[in-house]
């Protein structure tokens, strides 16, 4: 059973996710479809792709699968996996990549929004970053996808609290580009696609891949690396990262002890 849908309007390319008694959480299997879909796009020299969920939804993505999420003491989000292919994808998909919100996004599905080109939402939409909700680590691509969305102080305020962020003020912030009626939403999207489609294609992929490269360029020493890395340790070897895992599982609110 397809778990997202896609179509073709023109020259943009249609990913919609399509998953709603899991809330379009990113398991293997959806970010397998959607990777797949971009692959078919880039091979039919589509100038833009737009990444939405079905309309009317009240919950956008609800994040990293949780169920794949390993409960033994090993790295949960490593180089290899699902949502780091997604998000490379993503990135260097050779034509720009509009992401559509309605209703709200959670934690992994967050970074999947911010590592999109442009972002339209609705007034409904709200962002959260939760790992400290469930005791996980981040990694550093991931951070760093949320540092180039936010500033510092904002980024470090979404990460603490796991509070949503509004539609409102992610635009006033500049996390988002357009905060769009819901009516209109649809609209304005392929409008702002097809006018993406008129422009010179190569000149866009091109710029595309420079900002993304300039967007990444943060000079690091070999020690400073090793102990960005090796924080992560801190939270996964831990008791409090099981007893997020668990306690999502069984649907109940964790008890962290910070050890």
């Amino acid at each position: 059973m397809a778990l997202i849908q896609t179509a073709v309007r023109e020259q943009v390319g249609i990913i919609t996710l399509d998953q709603p008694a899991k809330r379009n959480a990113l398991s293997k299997s959806l970010i397998d479809e959607i990777v797949a879909s971009l692959a078919d796009f880039q091979a039919r020299r589509l100038r833009a792709v737009v990444l939405r969920a079905q309309p009317g939804t009240k919950v956008w993505s609800a994040g990293h699968d949780v169920d794949e999420l390993p409960a033994s003491r090993r790295d949960p989000l490593g180089w290899d996996d699902p949502l780091r292919h997604l998000i490379r994808e993503i990135e260097t998909f050779p034509a720009p990549v509009i992401a559509m919100i309605e209703g709200s996004v959670w934690g992994g599905a967050c970074e999947t929004v911010f590592a999109c080109d442009l972002i339209v939402a609705a007034p409904s939409a709200t962002f959260a970053i939760t790992p400290a909700r469930l005791g996980v680590p981040y990694n550093i691509a991931g951070v760093l996808t949320f540092l180039n969305a936010a500033s510092l102080r904002i980024g470090k305020e979404m990460a603490f609290t796991a509070r949503p962020v509004s539609a409102e003020r992610a635009e006033r912030l500049g996390m988002i580009n357009h905060v769009v009626p819901a009516e209109e939403l649809e609209a304005f999207t392929f409008d702002l696609a097809a006018t993406i489609c008129d422009n010179a294609p190569l000149s866009i992929a091109v710029m595309k891949e420079q900002m993304r490269i300039l967007a990444g360029a943060h000079p690091m020493s070999p020690q400073g690396f090793e102990r960005v890395q090796g924080l992560r340790r801190v939270v996964y070897d831990s008791d409090d990262y099981q007893e997020g895992i668990r306690a999502f599982k069984d649907k109940r609110r964790p008890v962290f002890r910070g050890r």
